[in-house]
């Protein structure tokens, strides 16, 4: 499977460079498959398994668990061998420059892949993530001509369906298994749960399998996918995607054959889609969609016979799958080849091609004979089986089913047989008879290359069929599991003159007739076909739910900020709320609260209350965002009174530049909200926001008191020195005991900063240092500049107005500037053992710049920071990213720390600590994004004021 990944990920740089001829050296990675998969023949047929457990996260006992009995081992080389022969008929099916085949060649290979792991898992999870892999690269195969209408919706329609049944699938594994105390395959088939939630389980899983393997009502999917190039036909939707269901079916057989609805539900729908799939083949003229029919109509006669739960179904249903996957793939290419050579699959335009192609006419005939079974071939074989083990249901025998449900299931499948021979013959005839009085069809040959892949599928076909020993050999460990019926059962070309041979007989001569009705059954069907079915169905239920998105979206997004603050809130407020206040309830004398520790805790949350009030009813912007601050700002003194200096330091720098990026946001707004009377849903509002309050607040105290086990963070301070290095909790814990947080967390932040900085304005995010400045003075604008070739320290004089200027602000400037840079270096520094860190020290050092820019101007912030900020906020994450690997180098785990100890001069011993290069990356993405914010919010909003002013005052912008 890792050679699959490595495969699709190079598939583009191979059809780049070979075309279509990509597809030969791709197909050894299927190849290979095979090859293991042979290697383990002798384990498997002495009926061991090949494991393999690879740990993913073992704190949760997830593993890449992989395991392959006989089942899996037939299934292997079915998906990888067959997946070689079809790769191999690309690189000439195709054109060497089709467009679309870089994407195509990576989907094909990634779902091979995809496939062989949906296999071989042993773990329930592991196996829904391939089941839903193989969906995705399905969607990717089948919408292969994006510009085609009917190809994107049989996409989309593939993708709906299958994803739906995989998601109910997933409800069912869960419950599976939690009932088993496990998710290991292995495990929940060897010691199966027995109760009602286990029953409901399997059903669910089973809705899984319907879906992926088209059975009613889900069948509708399967002939659209046809829009599909007949490659991914002939793999996907004949020989390996569907399997997926029927092999799910296979698997759980052995272990819940039993559970009430099992049979119910799968004979039932099997018989039905096969006789369904068939009767809608026989009326098909395309004959690629005869074909999609059919395979609709064999998916539900394999589902049938492996549910049946017997060990004769199981070896006979093994060998049918195994059959039907040679014959159909085969038929699947031979269509590829006609559409290619003659330019139509429309039976009614094709005549004569036989003679024209005479060896893709025998391929074809091998491969329909099988699927009609008829002897010699493998199809045969495992239908005589079939026969045998439907013959054992009608003796009441078998548990779970009634004498006169296996006479209706066999009377069911024998019919679904006869047409089966029926559209057999008419795709035989239709695609390579001549028809008298019409003129053959032009053919332009086929090269061997092109005919190689469905040769060696229909020989195989024919191979096999004098095979039966050895392919009894080869299923029987997985059908012995099953002890139901009778036992002894074997595969053979001929079991002398019994009944099932009749039967045969029989359904092979009934099928020949209908043939020969086919055109009064033909305008019969279209008399009585129902004008509405399952596709209709699904059409009307994805109207309906477009509708209902478009009422439900133009109900609640209407544009307003408020409505949509009323319905988030006010669904927190009443549904976790009601649960809030029944969890009050029964706390009753056993809620704990502690109002304060110290009077002055209680002091300050009454002034962050009444800044909060004031705030509301405030209608001035400004005067609403400074007493906002005081809630910020009171966090901080909460914080530092309970002794958290560090988070106070942090939340005081972060309140700061907060105020100044809403000062520099409001140059651009009115003064006031809003001019009109102020309405009297405001008091609602504030109910509103204050019932939110109390929700929130209630649910910390309750969660506080319903702790029963020590918090994780009571280890942290332990943690932080004696594997962090560092006394500083609050630090260490960012870049050491959780720094995957503070990793995504910065990664966060640069899509912040990107976002906002694309949103505001849409080009480059650096301004270029000019050095003549245009100054608009009250008498008019004046050129002025600095030195050419010199940077000038604050040159406010230079490029500021005068009634813009504060000489006190500049003095004040030049002299903490460098004091507030030499303070952000020593808490980046300090941080590790001391209040400080790469977040603090990034936000001082921001705080300089700020000031800077407030004394000189947008000139003077590219003077201090002459850099685009997207440049240093990616150096940041980079650098970050470094030292998060660095320790790999040296022997250790990602975002290990090491720590050393040096003898300096004059210093004396420094203790050195990795985790220094995280925090110094950290300190530069929250450098870059406060540049970025007075780069966007001040600088540009500058330019944009600066601008208007000319405007107002007449000057040409040139």
């Amino acid at each position: 499977m890792a050679l699959h990944a490595i495969a699709a990920i190079l598939a583009p740089l191979l059809v780049r460079s070979l075309g279509a001829r990509a597809f030969l050296p791709l197909a050894v990675a299927p190849l290979v498959a095979v090859v293991w998969a042979v290697r383990q023949t002798g384990t498997v047929l002495d009926g061991g398994r090949v494991s393999q457990v690879v740990p993913w996260v073992p704190g949760f006992d997830l593993s890449l668990a992989f395991s392959m009995g006989a089942l899996q081992w037939l299934m292997t080389l079915i998906v990888a061998g067959i997946g070689v022969l079809v790769m191999v008929y690309c690189a000439w099916y195709f054109g060497r420059r089709d467009d679309g085949l870089v994407g195509f060649a990576s989907s094909f290979v990634a779902f091979v892949g995809a496939m062989l792991g949906l296999v071989l898992a042993d773990d329930l999870l592991l196996l829904y993530v391939f089941w839903e892999l193989t969906t995705v690269c399905s969607f990717l195969l089948i919408g292969f001509h994006p510009t085609s209408r009917s190809s994107r919706q049989a996409a989309s329609q593939a993708l709906i369906v299958t994803t739906f049944g995989g998601l109910v699938m997933l409800v069912g594994i869960l419950l599976l298994g939690q009932q088993a105390g496990t998710l290991r395959i292995s495990e929940v088939l060897a010691d199966p749960p027995a109760s009602t939630a286990t029953t409901v389980a399997i059903l669910l899983i089973l809705v899984g399998a319907l879906t992926k393997s088209a059975q009613i009502p889900f069948s509708f999917w399967l002939p659209g996918a046809m829009a599909a190039p007949t490659p991914v036909s002939a793999y996907l939707h004949a020989a390996s995607m569907v399997k997926a269901g029927v092999y799910l079916v296979a698997l759980l057989a052995p272990a819940f054959a039993g559970v009430p609805g099992w049979h119910l539900t799968l004979l039932v729908l099997g018989a039905a889609t096969m006789l369904g799939g068939g009767w809608r083949a026989l009326r098909q003229y395309d004959i690629k969609l005869l074909l999609a029919y059919g395979t609709v109509s064999q998916l539900g006669f394999l589902t049938a016979v492996l549910a049946i739960g017997t060990r004769t179904a199981a070896l006979a249903g093994v060998a049918m799958l195994l059959a039907h996957a040679l014959f159909k793939a085969a038929l699947f290419l031979v269509v590829g080849i006609v559409d290619k050579r003659t330019g139509t699959r429309d039976l009614r335009e094709l005549s004569g091609v036989g003679r024209s192609m005479p060896a893709v006419a025998a391929i074809a005939a091998l491969a329909g004979l099988s699927m009609a079974g008829v002897l010699p071939l493998l199809g045969f074989v495992a239908k005589e089986t079939v026969l045998i083990g439907l013959l054992e249901l009608t003796t009441g025998e078998v548990p779970g089913i009634p004498a006169w449900a296996g006479i209706a299931l066999t009377v069911s499948l024998l019919l679904g047989s006869v047409l089966t021979v029926a559209y057999t013959a008419r795709f035989w005839w239709g695609a390579f008879w001549r028809r008298p009085g019409r003129p053959d069809t032009e053919v332009r040959p086929a090269g061997a290359a092109l005919v190689l892949s469905p040769a060696l599928l229909a020989g195989l076909s024919l191979v096999l069929g004098f095979a039966g020993g050895a392919l009894t050999t080869a299923i029987a460990p997985y059908a012995d599991l099953l002890t139901a019926g009778a036992q002894g059962e074997y595969l053979a070309l001929w079991h002398g003159f019994t009944l099932p041979l009749w039967l045969s007989l029989a359904t092979l001569a009934a099928g020949l007739a209908v043939f020969a009705v086919r055109g009064p059954l033909i305008r019969f069907q279209a008399r009585v076909a129902p004008k509405r079915g399952a596709e209709a169905l699904y059409w009307l239920v994805m109207r309906s739910v477009d509708r209902a998105a478009v009422e439900v979206t133009g109900t609640f997004q209407r544009g307003s900020v408020w409505f949509y603050l009323t319905v988030t809130v006010g669904v927190v407020v009443l549904l976790p709320g009601y649960a809030l206040v029944r969890g009050l309830a029964e706390s009753g004398d056993t809620l704990s609260v502690t109002l304060w520790d110290r009077p002055a805790q209680a002091a300050v949350a009454l002034v962050m209350v009444a800044g909060t009030i004031f705030t509301v009813r405030s209608r001035r912007r400004l005067r609403a965002m400074l007493l906002a601050g005081v809630s910020g700002y009171g966090c901080a003194v909460l914080f530092l009174l309970q002794g958290a200096p560090d988070i106070a330091l942090t939340q005081v720098l972060v309140e700061t530049v907060t105020l100044v990026v809403f000062v520099l946001v409001l140059r651009r707004l009115p003064d006031y909200f809003t001019d009109r009377p102020l309405l009297p849903t405001r008091y609602l509002r504030m109910a509103l926001s204050a019932a939110f309050g109390l929700a929130v607040g209630g649910f910390l105290l309750l969660a506080g008191n319903g702790r029963v086990a020590e918090p994780i963070s009571a280890a942290f301070a332990r943690g932080a020195y004696e594997f962090g290095y560092g006394r500083n909790v609050v630090n260490v814990t960012l870049v050491d005991i959780r720094a995957w947080d503070t990793f995504g967390e910065i990664a966060v932040l640069v899509v912040a900063a990107t976002g906002v900085a694309s949103l505001i304005f849409l080009d480059s995010r650096s301004t270029a240092i000019r050095r003549v400045y245009d100054i608009p003075y009250p008498e008019g604008v004046q050129k002025q500049s600095t030195t050419p070739g010199r940077r000038v320290w604050l040159p406010a004089p230079r490029t500021m107005s005068p009634d813009r200027r504060s000489i006190l602000f500049e003095v004040v400037t030049r002299l903490i500037f460098h004091t507030i840079m030499v303070f952000s270096a020593y808490l980046l520094i300090a941080g590790h053992n001391f209040p400080g860190g790469g977040f603090a020290a990034g936000m001082v050092a921001g705080l300089a710049l700020i000031v800077r820019y407030l004394a000189g101007g947008r000139y003077e912030l590219n003077e201090a920071a002459p850099i685009d900020a997207g440049a240093l906020i990616g150096t940041g994450l980079f650098v970050a990213a470094l030292a998060a690997l660095g320790p790999v180098a040296f022997g250790g785990s990602v975002l290990e720390t090491f720590d050393s100890y040096l003898d300096l001069p004059l210093l004396g011993e420094v203790h050195l600590v990795s985790s220094i290069g995280f925090d110094i990356g950290v300190y530069l993405v929250v450098v870059g994004l406060v540049l970025d914010l007075l780069r966007t919010f001040g600088a540009r909003l500058d330019r944009q004021i600066l601008q208007e002013e000319r405007a107002a005052a007449g000057v040409d912008e040139r």
